[in-house]
């Protein structure tokens, strides 16, 4: 075990053995990426994997907290980060009624027959997840669930918490602050940025996210929430193809840029059939230069916003 990991393992343990009696909690380097908090709703726990065309579940009435976490440490399997969770969660006097790894759950199917937070700020790996229940009270009609969520990248792992009580007054077991959001700049144009919602119903979206060295083709090691998300629909639609599209600012000739835009495109192309082992028959890669900007380039704002490379919704029949 690398060492990286083991100090994830050593912070998962030490951090959850120094909360509160009443907190589940997940360690320092764990950034959440989204809380919902509901005083009245219904959550569907799983009880069971993916069985005859849908997913067992108990339906539970009460108070809602739904968040997530992305944790930056690559290398890691469900189990591990699944683990220290689970004995917090046993020692917290919960009963775990099911737990499963993604082959068992039942993949593809059981990852969308259950709730799941849109990413960018969960993402789920359909070949390497794992999932848990646990009640607190009477099988019948419990007072309390938690349902985790754990699935891990080559680059990093998330985690997806979803606490019901019936005592709609009870605080929900996890505690942490939810992130600020990072303002918008008043001059960027709207443009989709999650590849579900853009690729499917815009027909593209802008990876924004990808890190190139400046006037090089090296996409950086990451991870990347765009590439993680956008490889994620590629694998639960296996009949959908892309282009991949680099454009630039002005800055230089058209021809240049026109082939440096065309290279940051294959290195994206590149790294979804190695790391996240998408079909190349799928992915194409094409660069534009600067002959189709989003934003003036007379700005060094204008021409960051220029500089991207976009994913584009190819034609499927």
């Amino acid at each position: 075990m690398t060492s990286s990991r083991l100090s994830l393992l050593v912070a998962f343990l030490t951090f959850g053995q120094g909360a509160v009696a009443a907190d589940l909690s997940l360690p320092p380097a764990a950034q959440m990426t989204v809380e919902r908090a509901t005083d009245l709703d219904s959550f569907e726990a799983p009880v069971a994997g993916f069985l005859d065309g849908t997913v067992p579940s108990q339906t539970l009435e009460g108070a809602v907290t739904r968040r997530a976490w992305r944790i930056g440490t690559g290398g890691l399997t469900p189990l591990q980060v699944m683990a220290p969770l689970r004995d917090q969660i046993d020692a917290l006097g919960y009963d775990i009624v099911f737990e499963c790894n993604s082959i068992a759950c039942g993949g593809f199917d059981f990852r969308f027959g259950i709730e799941v937070l849109p990413g960018p700020n969960m993402y789920v790996n359909i070949g390497s997840y794992r999932y848990l229940t646990a009640f607190k009270g009477p099988r019948s009609a419990p007072t309390e669930a938690l349902t985790v969520l754990a699935s891990v990248t080559a680059a990093s792992a998330y985690v997806q918490i979803i606490h019901t009580t019936t005592d709609v007054a009870a605080q929900p077991p996890i505690t942490a602050e939810a992130p600020s959001p990072a303002p918008t700049p008043p001059d960027r144009p709207a443009e989709p940025s999650d590849p579900e919602t853009g690729l499917l119903q815009r027909g593209f979206v802008v990876l924004r996210d990808l890190d190139f060295d400046t006037g090089t083709t090296a996409l950086g090691p990451g991870p990347f929430t765009s590439l993680d998300r956008l490889a994620e629909l590629l694998q639960a639609r296996p009949e959908l193809r892309i282009a991949l599209v680099g454009h630039t600012d002005t800055v230089g000739g058209l021809a240049p840029n026109v082939t440096l835009s065309r290279e940051r495109a294959q290195a994206v192309r590149t790294r979804l059939i190695d790391q996240y082992r998408i079909d190349p028959d799928r992915l194409e890669a094409e660069g534009m230069g600067y002959l189709a900007p989003i934003a003036s380039n007379q700005t060094p704002e204008g021409r960051d916003q220029n500089r991207r490379v976009e994913a584009i919704l190819l034609n499927t029949e």
